[in-house]
């Protein structure tokens, strides 16, 4: 029995193409978030503030760890590949855009009144471009290989593991 008292689901052995793609978010995201974490905290002077960063550290090191341990179920076999500083900037930039466009659709649901929903629609039209470009950036240069899942996933494995060793 599953722990919603469901029965469980048959596995066929691997995580399924959709569970895969959404654990790739994941990992992409907190990998870039840890690395920008891990240089801020050099930065950060004020106690309170600097215990909150380390708290986040050591729990996005640990969500990496754990999520990590799937990747090996993943539908296809991971390969390793070289990423440069270039491919993390622009997977930053890339999330951005990705959550910008999510936070003005959520945010134009909210709004009643029609010029400031006429301002939202028009800057999420210009994130929904900035997301398209930056896309194509990272294509174009192999950093975002979105048609191939295994060097998708071996890119994710590579940054969160270099995300977890900085110091």
């Amino acid at each position: 029995m599953h722990q919603y008292g469901q029965p469980a689901a048959p596995h066929p052995g691997h995580l399924a193409w959709h569970e895969t793609l959404e654990l790739h978010e994941l990992i992409a995201f907190q990998s870039s978030s840890l690395i920008a974490f891990k240089k801020n905290m050099g930065e950060v002077h004020d106690p309170a503030l600097r215990t909150l960063y380390g708290e986040a550290i050591h729990g996005v090191e640990t969500n990496l760890q754990e999520l990590l341990r799937f990747i090996p179920a993943a539908p296809a076999p991971v390969q390793q590949r070289n990423q440069d500083m270039n491919a993390f900037f622009a997977g930053n930039l890339l999330g951005f855009a990705k959550t910008s466009v999510r936070n003005y659709a959520i945010a134009i649901t909210e709004t009643a009144t029609p010029q400031l929903r006429d301002t939202l629609q028009r800057q999420l039209h210009k994130a929904i471009q900035l997301h398209g470009k930056v896309f194509h950036y990272m294509y174009q240069r192999s950093y975002y290989p979105a048609y191939n899942l295994s060097e998708l996933l071996a890119g994710d494995v590579k940054k969160a593991q270099k995300a977890i060793a900085m110091k």
